[in-house]
């Protein structure tokens, strides 16, 4: 089975597993050579053919100083989001760049929040969000995702009433970490489910920040819509890079987009931030928002290919698995629940935890499978029994991969 044919090339059919196993990355060191990596959110791909000769072309000049081009990169942004999204008027005066998409979120809550505040999350979700909220003093309150892994307003309302209920004085703050696409489930939200998040947030004047950077990865049949397009969002904030949609995770640089309610607040972040980024890292990422747009393009196709190849692959091997296909990233949330894979935990005890951790149905699959993927219990309520599974890869490896899963469950 392979995918269709692209006028470019499928970058998912370059590599082959002994090639890919020379990489120094987390992915292909975390486990033995016998493990099929298919856990952390890394693609199995070579850099897009403008960002390498960018790359190359600053090695060579030995241009590895201090960052600079911050305003280029925005510019960059800005001019995809046009083509892309029809976001028009993203204003590069109200930008500013941080090391990565997760620590800028860091500096943008402590900008709306202090310490001993309150965020609010939608679970299952991104394991950082816990460890990286809490580890800078503020308290996690989730709003479980609804069945079919999307936004329930009516638990989002709760859970703004009970953040309120945590507030650390009259004049406490409460904000809400939107993930757009949602990693692990892959929905995409709507411009309708966003509007109704914004009127949500300020009827209970929570301050939303939006991690939008799977936002390049939206598949056919969904449609990504920028949180700062829609009304009532002026407050609010969005921060994106270009790692996750052109694999760029090792080359550090990522934006802060401002709502225009919101540029006092973005004129108070500290200066030091834009130190973080590395000078390779803005090249990079500028590239890829300038000059990325065929080879994504050509990504997109092998990734509903392999979306597509998943699905036949699970009736296949794992017909007890649940899952909804992704309307967006490059991750899939397998509901393996029903196997009775326990791993010697019973199940218990969702998360949230570190993206390395191990338990049930994901353990097993390591120990009995060589597969390893991410553990659904460190994504917080609701994750324990699932796995998330990484399909930016080759369709021989994730043949490979789910062929194997399936003979620790013999029918």
């Amino acid at each position: 089975m392979t995918g269709p044919p692209t006028e470019h090339g499928n970058p998912l059919e370059e590599l082959d597993l002994a090639t890919l196993r020379q990489r120094t990355s987390v992915k292909w060191r975390q486990h033995p050579d016998d493990v099929l990596p298919l856990w952390v959110a890394e693609m199995d791909v070579q850099l897009a053919p403008p960002i390498a000769a960018a790359l190359h072309r600053a090695v060579e000049l030995g241009d590895t100083g201090y960052p600079a081009g911050a305003r280029e990169y925005a510019r960059a942004l800005s001019g995809f989001a046009a083509r892309r999204w029809g976001w028009d008027d993203l204003d590069v005066e109200r930008t500013a760049i941080a090391p990565d998409v997760m620590l800028g979120i860091v500096e943008v809550l402590r900008l709306v929040t202090d310490p001993g505040d309150t965020v609010v999350v939608n679970a299952p979700v991104y394991p950082p969000f816990y460890a990286f909220v809490s580890h800078d003093a503020r308290h996690v309150v989730e709003a479980p995702l609804d069945a079919a892994g999307r936004i329930d307003l009516a638990s989002l309302r709760e859970a703004f009433i009970a953040a309120r209920g945590h507030a650390n004085g009259a004049s406490s703050e409460v904000a809400y970490l939107l993930c757009n696409p949602h990693n692990p489930t892959g929905a995409v939200h709507t411009r309708e489910e966003l509007a109704a998040v914004a009127a949500l947030a300020r009827e209970h004047g929570v301050r939303v920040v939006a991690d939008e950077i799977h936002a390049p990865l939206v598949l056919e049949g969904a449609r990504f819509t920028p949180y700062l397009t829609v009304d009532g969002t002026g407050d609010a904030f969005a921060v994106t890079s270009a790692s996750k949609a052109w694999n760029l995770a090792g080359l550090k640089a990522a934006l802060i987009v401002a709502g225009p309610d919101a540029t006092e607040d973005l004129a108070r972040l500290p200066e030091e931030v834009s130190h973080g980024p590395s000078h390779l890292g803005v090249l990079a990422h500028t590239v890829a928002f300038e000059q990325g747009d065929a080879w994504l393009d050509a990504l997109l196709d092998g990734l509903a290919a392999n979306r597509t190849l998943l699905g036949e692959l699970l009736t296949e091997h794992l017909p007890e698995v649940h899952w909804t296909p992704p309307e967006g990233t490059f991750l899939a949330w397998l509901d393996c629940r029903a196997l009775g894979l326990d791993g010697g935990d019973g199940g218990s005890g969702d998360g949230p935890g570190i993206v390395s951790e191990l338990a049930g149905p994901a353990r097993v699959f390591l120990e009995r499978s060589r597969v390893a993927l991410s553990s659904g219990h460190v994504f917080g309520t609701g994750g324990a029994g699932h796995v998330r599974l990484n399909l930016a890869t080759s369709q021989a490896i994730l043949t490979d991969a789910v062929t194997r899963m399936g003979a620790v469950h013999p029918r």
